[in-house]
């Protein structure tokens, strides 16, 4: 069939599409010399000539096809569109009645828009659902003649993607699941630990006991492990913010819309019935020109209110639902793989439901990919709290924010050392998303592994001056939730990019591989253990022999404790500052008096991160949106 879609490319395109009669052949004949044949036929169907010749005019400004700019204009439906087609071409339209023949690949036949199907008839034919070039060649080869009616039907993208998604369900799943694991299984959380790692954890779960309650030398050894591992977190932290001083200088101009790249929209949800018309309100205001827009919104397949809400308004053309078959694990990245194979953008973008971006950063991304080299794989936005006056919690979480997007990651890429991506707003390059085999399903915290991946396979990720506004939870359960999955997805990333230190080193080099190390270790440990350590500091500092060391062994731990404990406070309290200065937060700062506080709450989190990934390392806690009861926008936020 693709041999029969292509078969009259090269013949002369100025010929007119076979019509009904004489009569819808000269009305479709005056508006020849300026409407191309693949949309010039609806005229015959009541299609107003100007909104045709505005069609035209609106794809040579984008670099779109007619089809895809009178699509996108709104002007007519995809399901009026091919239905007219169908007629116009005298082949039948198939509304999902159709079975698909056992041919039908995915992605394959998606992206081509054809797939083998059973026919009315009872013979074997092809189901199609034709883009611009090919509507062309298909009503060329209908006013030669030679269309072979009996073996064609048409139907919309939509409808032939959703077909061949529902009878590819276990390939799908299986992919979605297992891709990474299929491509290097050592990159998986799924692979369990190496003989090596188990040794080094039972090894550790046993000193922590014997250190707590017998002190001597066990102590002495979980001291000195733990000293190593937070004061390379700690200098990490210290550069990175120094770094961060260093102004990212590109050369990028503004693109023309024709210059534009299709981008995709990859949004996960679950029950988020709530904030999906917040959503579609805040990607409708994106500025960037429609019909290069293919936003997948992605939903379980049993989120049947979820379903619902998206049908209930009417989406456009950009928009499509995937539903996602039924499997494990069930976390946000299995359903991002599912969006990555039909992505027809270049560059690909993840967003959360209750995400507000800025109108500008699909335009800043294409932007700033164009110019960078080919290694350039991800571009961080900042994520900013949007209802941060809500309590003091959420005020303490913009605080974390804006330490992290405007001072920490951007020092980090300055240092060429991996970043922790964030959850959303993070741009790719989608075909080097591909090559890295996208996300790891089973990483409840994919964004930091991806990032390290990204790393470890040779390519770059710099940030975005460009805000996306989030909602923080606003409750202390809904915040212990979330800050478990987060910690439990550090030490996964832990356990994975520890399993061959040798090939760590050989692909990031020595320097990157500590820092990388650090900067995930203590990720884990400072949570886990810092306020337990900063706890026995202080009492020894006060009735021991902290200040007043006695024999050589205490001296390197007083050394080693009183550097941790003033540069930790140095690497806590200066990014801060710095964050809520470029944020506009400064009037904020009475607020870092409780700093000591959440640490606390985050120790609790970890102790429980820790419990679950024994007892549950692939479950998904999820955050609920839609209850912010403040705005920095000063809007009312949406209840939907």
């Amino acid at each position: 069939m693709p041999q029969v879609i292509s078969a009259a490319s090269g013949s002369n395109r100025s010929s007119h599409a076979a019509t009904l009669d004489a009569s819808s052949r000269a009305s479709v004949d005056r508006t020849s010399g300026k409407i191309p044949v693949s949309i010039a036929f609806l005229a015959v169907y009541g299609v107003a000539p100007g909104a045709l010749i505005g069609a035209v005019a609106e794809a040579r400004r984008i670099g779109v096809s007619p089809v895809s700019a009178l699509l996108a204009g709104g002007t007519i439906t995809e399901r009026v569109y091919f239905r007219a087609l169908a007629h116009h071409l005298a082949l039948p339209f198939d509304d999902g009645g159709l079975q698909l023949g056992a041919g039908a690949h995915f992605p394959q036949s998606i992206a081509s828009g054809v797939a083998p199907v059973l026919l009315a008839s009872g013979r074997e034919g092809w189901l199609i659902a034709p883009d611009g070039p090919k509507v062309e060649d298909l009503l060329h080869l209908a006013h030669a003649g030679r269309l072979p009616r009996e073996h064609l039907a048409i139907t919309t993208p939509s409808s032939l993607a959703q077909r061949v998604r529902s009878a590819k369900e276990r390939q799908i799943a299986r992919h979605a699941s297992s891709s990474l694991m299929e491509h290097d299984p050592a990159f998986s959380a799924c692979s369990p630990p190496t003989p090596q790692q188990k040794l080094a954890g039972s090894s550790f779960g046993f000193l922590l006991p014997f250190a707590l309650f017998y002190g001597g030398p066990f102590w002495g050894l979980l001291c000195s492990i733990c000293g190593l591992v937070l004061s390379g977190a700690i200098l990490l932290r210290i550069f990175a913010t120094a770094a961060s001083y260093e102004s990212q200088r590109t050369t990028e101009r503004a693109l023309a819309d024709a210059e534009l790249p299709f981008y995709t929209i990859a949004i996960a949800l679950h029950r988020e019935e709530e904030v999906i018309g917040q959503l579609v309100n805040a990607l409708d205001a994106i500025d960037y020109p429609r019909a290069k827009l293919d936003i997948k919104l992605i939903v379980e397949d049993d989120d049947a209110p979820m379903i619902e809400a998206i049908h209930a308004l009417d989406l456009p053309r950009r928009y499509e639902l995937i539903r996602a078959p039924i499997g494990v694990p069930r976390t946000k990245p299995r359903a991002l793989n599912m969006a990555l194979p039909v992505a027809r953008g270049s560059l690909l973008v993840v967003f959360d439901a209750e995400d507000r971006p800025e109108p500008g950063q699909l335009r800043l991304a294409a932007q700033r990919f164009a110019v960078a080299p080919p290694r350039l794989a991800c571009l961080q936005g900042s994520l900013v709290i949007d209802n941060a006056n809500d309590n003091w919690l959420t005020r303490l979480f913009a605080i974390e924010y804006a330490t992290l997007f405007d001072v920490f990651n951007p020092g980090l890429a300055q240092l060429s050392v991996p970043v922790p991506l964030g959850g959303t707003s993070n741009h790719f390059r989608v075909n080097a998303l591909r090559r890295v085999a996208g996300w790891d399903a089973w990483n409840v915290t994919e964004d930091i592994d991806l990032g390290v991946r990204l790393a470890r396979m040779g390519y770059r990720i710099g940030t975005l001056p460009t805000v996306t506004d989030e909602e923080a939870p606003s409750t202390l359960n809904a915040w212990l939730v979330q800050r478990r999955r987060w910690l439990k997805g550090w030490l996964q990333t832990l356990v994975t990019h520890s399993r061959d230190p040798g090939r760590l080193v050989r692909e990031l080099g020595a320097a990157r591989a500590a820092a990388t190390i650090a900067m995930v270790a203590g990720g884990v440990i400072g949570p886990l253990l810092g306020p337990l350590f900063g706890g026995f500091a202080l009492l020894d500092a006060i009735f021991g022999n902290l200040m007043t060391p006695q024999t050589p062994l205490e001296l390197a731990q007083s050394t080693c404790w009183i550097f941790v404990g003033t540069a930790g406070v140095i690497s806590a309290f200066w990014p801060a500052l710095l964050g809520m200065k470029r944020r506009g937060l400064l009037g904020q700062w009475p607020w870092l008096f409780l700093m000591p506080a959440y640490y606390v709450l985050l120790s609790l989190a970890a102790w429980a991160a820790l419990f679950e990934f024994f007892r549950a390392p692939y479950r998904w806690g999820k955050t609920r949106h839609g209850l912010a009861r403040t705005s920095r926008r000063g809007e009312v936020p949406a209840r939907n």
